[in-house]
């Protein structure tokens, strides 16, 4: 199983990085691989991501979630097998730290190679920095859901 580990700082307040991160639709905005996020129950969402010229469909199920902390997530079915959390963590008034995990399990010999040679990682944080840029130049998050899941 590869892992990742990636964090960011962003200058907007915790709440305001937070709410954004539960707009799970919004997200093809700023994560250059997902074509498309469909939230079909508060917890369960259909996934469409292109890596390349690989296509992948998948459902991932939150399975903890608590406003301005965390929300973790696995998946669920689909071509993808991989679990992850997001924190959030108040630096100031105004900043905030993002840290994104993820696990998956990787699958043919492209990803196998993709993982051992970083490129996983680098993908995270090059979305992380799209995150930042996105929510630094709206300044406010496009919607919120402030509902906790327990695990």
């Amino acid at each position: 199983m590869a892992q990742t580990i990636e964090t960011i700082d962003v200058d907007v307040p915790v709440r305001t990085a937070y709410d954004q991160w539960t707009q799970f639709e919004e997200f093809p905005r700023f994560l250059d691989e997902v074509e498309s996020i469909t939230q079909t129950t508060p917890t369960l969402t259909v996934w469409k991501v292109k890596v390349g010229p690989v296509e992948k469909t998948f459902e991932a199920e939150i399975t903890e979630q608590h406003p301005d902390e965390r929300v973790a997530w696995t998946s669920t079915g689909g071509e993808v097998d991989h679990a992850g959390v997001v924190t959030f963590h108040k630096l100031s008034d105004t900043e905030t730290r993002v840290t994104v995990q993820i696990d998956w399990t990787t699958d043919g010999l492209l990803e196998k190679l993709g993982a051992a040679i970083g490129s996983d990682g680098r993908a995270i944080k090059k979305d992380l920095a799209n995150f930042k840029q996105y929510i630094e130049s709206k300044g406010q998050a496009d919607g919120a859901w402030r509902g906790d899941v327990q695990a």
